[in-house]
Order: structure tokens, then sequence, then C-alpha cells
């Protein structure tokens, strides 16, 4: 028995000991192989202000109270509006790609249901209705009624896979707001 107790540590030592000169023998090939980092272009939203007076006449845009009957309006936000127990998402503009500017899609969010929930469950809407959205090629900007940008989902979809961006507003349920902006990269 104390033999082969004897034989399990000499193994043990002897395993540790090559895994050890095995691992420090090819940290040197790393060392010497080039970096390739990823350049991602600046994904910046569009700086358009929100234009309220579109919900009341919406020309050449899809809004929560207009439907295409000519074809399926792309994205489909109705269904994340219905099923929104909390009944975050209010309406929204969605404005179809131009020569000058991107597809995108201005939520407009209760400020009431809004200002109750947390830093993550505001990053959880963003994140789910702005991957939503993306999935049609368009980007997202997040609204309050008083036309503060609360919060974005912007892509580069010129990047394969998209290169897409979440920055929002830092301000959390107790009003305390951090000096630097927050800016999450997703691919």
């Amino acid at each position: 028995m104390q033999s082969m107790s004897n034989f399990s540590v000499a193994f043990f030592k002897v395993s540790v000991a090559t895994f050890t000169g095995l691992l420090l023998s090819s940290i040197p090939n790393y060392l010497h192989q080039p970096v390739h980092a990823q350049t991602l272009a600046v994904i910046k939203p569009s700086n358009l202000p929100l234009d309220l007076n579109m919900l009341k006449n919406p020309v050449g845009v899809t809004t929560a109270n207009t439907f295409n009957q000519d074809k399926s309006t792309v994205p489909s936000l109705w269904w994340a509006k219905e099923n929104s127990e909390t009944k975050l998402l209010d309406n929204w503009i969605a404005y179809p790609a131009t020569t000058q500017a991107s597809a995108r899609v201005d939520l407009i969010v209760n400020q009431q249901v809004w200002s109750v929930l947390d830093y993550l469950e505001r990053y959880q809407f963003i994140n789910r209705l702005g991957y939503d959205a993306r999935s049609h090629g368009y980007n997202v900007r997040v609204f309050n009624y008083q036309q503060e940008l609360l919060g974005t989902y912007t892509c580069n979809f010129s990047a394969t896979p998209a290169n897409c961006r979440i920055n929002m507003n830092n301000q959390n349920r107790f009003r305390i707001r951090p000096s630097t902006p927050v800016s999450l990269i997703i691919n």
C-alpha cells in the first residue's frame, strides 16, 4: 500500500513538472506572434432630433398607429408593445434608410415606467428591441416625450458581422450620474 501511494505522489510530481515545463516553453512562442487587433469603426447614432410631429402626421414613416397593408412593416414592434407587461414602450417612429441616413427607429417610452426601472432593466429593454431592429437593418434610439435621449443601439451594418454598440444615459433610479458615459460593443 505504501509503495502505491509513493508511486502516486511521484507520478503527480512528474506530471506537474511536465505540464509546467510545456506551459512555460510555449509562452515565448505566443510572445513573438503579432497581435491582430480588430479595428471598430466609431458608431454614432443619428444626431437628428426626435420629431414628435411625425406621430400625428406619419408621412414616409411607420408608427405604432400606422399599418402598411401592402407589405409587413419592418421592424414589427407591435408585438413588443402589446406584450409589454409594464407598458414601457408607448410609441415609435420607424424611418426607412435614405441616401443620407441609415434606417432607424425612435422608440418613445413611458417616462413613469422608465424612471422606476434600474440600470439593468433599461439595458435589457434597449438590447432586446435593438437586437430585433438590428435583424431588419435598423438602428434604435430611445426617447421620452420630453425628447430626452435615454439610450441607443447603433450598428455598423457594413461590417460582417455587424458591429453594434449600446449607449445609455447613465442616470439610474437614484438619479446619480456617473461622470463617464457607458458604451458596450456587441457582435
